[in-house]
């Protein structure tokens, strides 16, 4: 009996989380030409790895650069309404190694004042006995310890194709490593990986003269996650700087773990925050409600504003850019890795 009510408590629950996931599937905006992932025999496949978007400011349409992590750079985006126009792809780096392209493993975009900034997860790759294997995680650490400063202005693009009119100005940066691996809390997690709660950025903002890096991890000792703002001048003109470092409470996921940054994006005075489990689900565990929540944050308190329900098995969301918004709502954009062609699908924020 006591099975029998269990059972019908349950399944309308159950139908409503299985119904709203549809919607929001089905929600989504098309893509029309295609976004560029990961290489295969040096010819670009449709990107299922979108780990992060920004958008210059103004109306729609509007000009955007979109990136893969298994890719070699980013992309040209013109977002129009319900529609995501791919372009011109911008070639960040051309490494190799053994033969075989590495990625970028870029996690972070923004933009701000006519430039458009991407930056490599700054991590690395499990260490390796044998030498081969880890003289090329070694080769891979070095092209995502990278920072890129794109100058491109809206009207560089055509908005009808997305295509460049000319080649963007691209400043390359390692100085956001070596900051973060000065400041004393996290020089310990820096050239660690991810899975040993190692440094991996995973989503910037640039606001005024300062850069911020959100981590993914690592999650500190007393469970807060972590955001490193620093002078946007030390990062790419050579600067004095110093990383000031701020530890975010972002609650726990279904699995009772705290949970680290996913994305950061300039929002009104502050930043919206994707709040998300630091390492990715295990097999057996599919994406839950509550697994992933959107945070607002201003260099305070972060608070919470809204639990992101599944938007499939093994989604996972990596990106957002804001479309519009008000004091009460900020209409926006998610893009997911995991999903074909990041899967852009629309999210009403309440800001109140």
């Amino acid at each position: 009996m006591i099975g029998g009510n269990l059972r019908r408590v349950l399944a309308p629950l159950l139908l409503c989380v299985l119904t709203a996931t549809a919607a929001q599937a089905d929600d989504s905006w098309q893509v029309q030409n295609r976004l560029q992932g990961k290489l295969k025999k040096d010819e670009p496949q449709k990107a299922e790895d979108v780990s992060g978007v920004a958008c210059a400011p103004g109306a729609l349409p509007r000009v955007c650069l979109v990136v893969d992590d298994e890719s070699q750079g980013a992309q040209v985006v013109v977002v129009k309404q319900n529609l995501l126009l791919a372009g011109d792809f911008i070639d960040l780096i051309d490494a190799e190694y053994d033969g075989k392209k590495l990625e970028l493993d870029a996690e972070g975009v923004a933009y701000a004042d006519g430039f458009f900034y991407v930056a490599g997860s700054q991590g690395r790759a499990r260490h390796e006995d044998d030498a081969n294997k880890e003289a090329r995680n070694l080769a891979k650490a070095a092209e995502t310890r990278k920072i890129f400063r794109i100058a491109l202005a809206p009207e560089a693009v055509d908005p009808e194709t997305g295509m460049l009119n000319g080649t963007p100005l691209v400043d390359t940066s390692t100085a956001l490593a070596k900051l973060l691996q000065t400041d004393p809390v996290l020089a310990a997690s820096f050239d660690r990986p991810l899975d040993k709660n190692g440094l991996t950025v995973e989503g910037i903002a640039v606001r005024g003269a300062n850069l911020y890096a959100a981590l993914r991890g690592p999650v500190l000792d007393d469970g807060s996650a972590v955001i490193a703002r620093m002078p946007l001048a030390a990062v790419f003109d050579g600067a004095p700087g110093a990383v000031t470092l701020f530890r975010v409470d972002l609650g726990k996921d279904t699995q009772g773990d705290p949970r680290g940054i996913r994305d950061i994006t300039a929002s009104g005075e502050g930043f919206l925050l994707i709040a998300g489990p630091v390492e990715d689900p295990p097999k057996k565990h599919k994406v839950a409600v509550g697994d992933y929540a959107i945070y607002a944050w201003n260099e305070g308190d972060a608070v919470k504003r809204l639990d992101l329900l599944p938007y499939g098995k093994k989604v996972k969301p990596e990106a957002l850019v804001i479309l519009s918004a008000d004091a009460e709502n900020a209409h926006a954009l998610l893009m997911f890795d995991g999903a074909k062609e990041g899967q852009p699908t629309p999210v009403d924020i309440p800001m109140q």
